[in-house]
């Protein structure tokens, strides 16, 4: 593998340990690790620590897939390995 096929799977390496980071604090830091915490703020009459083990995670999940959609097309076009 030559110099720049390092180069582009170090960059989407890097971008997929980042998202797995987030998705690691928010599914089990926020809704089990941190609960107790979070359970001290309010929102939408619900604790924090709840509604992310219930919903918000969802949310973050299904934003991250976007994150991930757009920075992919980013590194691909950076590579010129990208789809048109």
């Amino acid at each position: 593998m030559d110099d720049t096929g390092k180069a582009y799977w170090s960059a989407t390496l890097s971008l997929l340990g980042k998202i797995l980071v987030i998705w690691f604090l928010i599914s089990f830091g926020a809704g089990i690790l941190f609960v107790d915490v979070l359970n001290t703020i309010m929102l939408g009459g619900y604790p924090l620590g709840f509604w992310f083990a219930q919903q918000g995670s969802m949310y973050i999940f299904i934003a991250l897939i976007f994150y991930y959609a757009r920075k992919m097309n980013e590194i691909d076009r950076q590579f010129d390995v990208h789809e048109e």
